[in-house]
């Protein structure tokens, strides 16, 4: 028994500044998505390259996987209060920042500064809820959070796509700066849920944050941009790789000797919470994973703009909201273990269901499937937040709390990164073979490729053959890329299916079998 089971009811004061930390926990993550849809008009604004759009993203990625586990070291030395105010407060400024960006360089540092600060609300959400709620009260309060930290970037596309058609690329920014300054001020007045210690500054560990910011940061840019630079025929991807795997072991075992550590390892000990943070990974591979695949599929195959990508996809966030109150009621009559199960067995089918992709399929046909996956969410997210957090002590909470959001996004960053690479390799290997299958003399082929032509002879005349060629070339892209998309969310399904082997080894939450 763990001593936050004996947790009080909050004052409604300290409701408030929980629920304000919230709304900047969902600002955070919606910041990661919300310019996905509009970054050629970004760029466009600030005068960038197409080579360059990526960095508007990598760079607020790199600097908030860097601050996850520093969060933790943050909030025993200032406390929740001073850190989320504080961050809520840069956030906000460092966004508008970003919106009077004059050029690409000084908007990619504006958004490294916004995914750092940005960073650490994140994790100290999940920590702080685990102190100020008792046990009885947490399955409602982590369906909550579960909604907020995945409908952000389920909706955030779409948001951001109709925003800039709206008003401008600016606004994709601007829109922080009230409910920012409002975080800010509600969290400084309510959270009070502990105290600062300035002791843990003495003797900080110095070598293990520049470890932490070394070997992250050339991990996520790794991840990031291997799959564009052919990963190790690249020189900076294998210069970079080699300095993220000497840098994380050495952060490893410093922060196994340091007497005053900056990330405490301690808490792997616990058998639930290793495990817990597999499946945050895992988890971290599937979330991310399908909203970039499918995305990718409408608009690549189907030929859909932002706004139809996003009428599609919101069938995720419906099921999601409506299995939200059903994942409560259940957390509190059945096994946890047998909850989680339960979820990763149906996002893994909801997302073998998209297997048989064809480049036909529109909004009805991927409507079960994403039914299915959103449905899933709340069986998986609810449990596992408890099985990896409830056995622990408070004093690890705000440590264990960022490791344990650190490996979604890690999981998210390498999920992406691979299905980069099979979606490049595995596109290029279907189009070989559907090629040759062409030009083997294949008769329905062949009789594709007259009727075009014949189709186009009366207004190209002698151009019409290889106007039919085009054509066919162009059908044939088309359906390896299906195919290609079909390959990505069977792996994916394979992952979410083969976690389950794990489950048994987890210890019951709270006194359940």
């Amino acid at each position: 028994m763990t001593d936050h089971e004996h947790t009080p009811e909050p004052a409604p004061r300290e409701v408030i500044g929980f629920f304000s930390m919230v709304l900047g926990m969902f600002m955070a993550i919606l910041d990661i998505q919300i310019v996905a849809a509009s970054l050629p008009e970004i760029g466009a604004g600030v005068g960038a390259s197409v080579d360059e759009y990526s960095w508007i993203q990598t760079s607020y990625l790199i600097a908030e996987v860097i601050m996850i586990p520093l969060s933790g070291w943050l909030t025993r030395a200032v406390s929740t209060r001073w850190l989320f105010m504080a961050s809520a407060g840069t956030f906000t400024v460092a966004s508008v920042a970003c919106a009077f960006a004059w050029n690409i360089e000084s908007l990619i540092v504006f958004r490294a500064v916004q995914g750092f600060l940005g960073g650490a609300m994140i994790p100290t959400v999940f920590a702080t809820s685990f102190k100020l709620f008792p046990r009885e009260r947490q399955p409602m309060i982590t369906v909550m959070i579960g909604l907020v930290a995945t409908m952000a970037p389920t909706f955030g596309p779409t948001l951001g796509g109709w925003i800039t058609h709206a008003l401008s690329w600016h606004w994709l920014f601007l829109i922080n700066l009230v409910p920012g300054i409002a975080v800010a001020v509600l969290v400084f007045s309510f959270v009070h849920v502990d105290k600062p210690d300035l002791r843990v500054l003495k003797g900080f560990d110095l070598p293990g944050i520049l470890l932490v910011a070394v070997s992250l940061g050339s991990l996520q840019y790794v991840l990031e941009e291997g799959p564009r630079n052919d990963w190790f025929e690249s020189r900076a991807i294998v210069s970079l790789g080699a300095v993220a795997a000497v840098a994380g072991v050495l952060l490893v075992w410093r922060e196994m000797t340091a007497a005053q550590p900056v990330v405490e390892l301690r808490a792997f000990s616990d058998r639930n919470f290793s495990i817990g943070c597999f499946y945050s990974f895992v988890i971290g591979t599937g979330l991310y994973g399908a909203i970039y695949v499918l995305p990718l599929y409408m608009s690549q195959v189907r030929g859909y703009d932002s706004l139809e990508i996003g009428k599609t996809l919101i069938v995720t966030g419906l099921f999601q909201f409506l299995s939200a109150p059903i994942a409560g009621i259940l957390a509190k009559r059945i096994d946890l273990r047998l909850m989680l199960a339960s979820g990763l067995l149906l996002f893994g089918g909801g997302l073998w269901l998209n297997v048989a992709i064809t480049s036909e399929w529109g909004f009805w046909e991927l409507a079960l499937p994403q039914a299915v996956r959103g449905g899933s969410l709340m069986l998986i997210f609810l449990p596992i937040n408890t099985i990896a957090l409830g056995r622990l002590p408070k004093s690890q909470l705000n440590n264990a709390s960022g490791l344990y959001n650190l490996m979604r996004n890690l999981g998210g960053a390498i999920g992406l990164a691979t299905l980069g690479t099979i979606i490049g390799e595995r596109g290029d290997m279907h189009r070989l073979r559907l090629s040759e299958w062409i030009t083997g003399g294949h008769l329905r082929a062949t009789e594709t490729l007259d009727a075009v032509s014949a189709a186009l002879a009366p207004r190209l005349g002698d151009a019409s053959n290889l106007a039919a060629i085009r054509v066919v070339d162009a059908i044939v892209r088309r359906e390896a890329l299906t195919m290609t998309f079909a390959d990505a969310l069977l792996l994916m399904s394979l992952v979410f299916i083969a976690a389950l082997l794990l489950t048994p080894l987890l210890r019951g939450v709270a006194g359940k079998a």
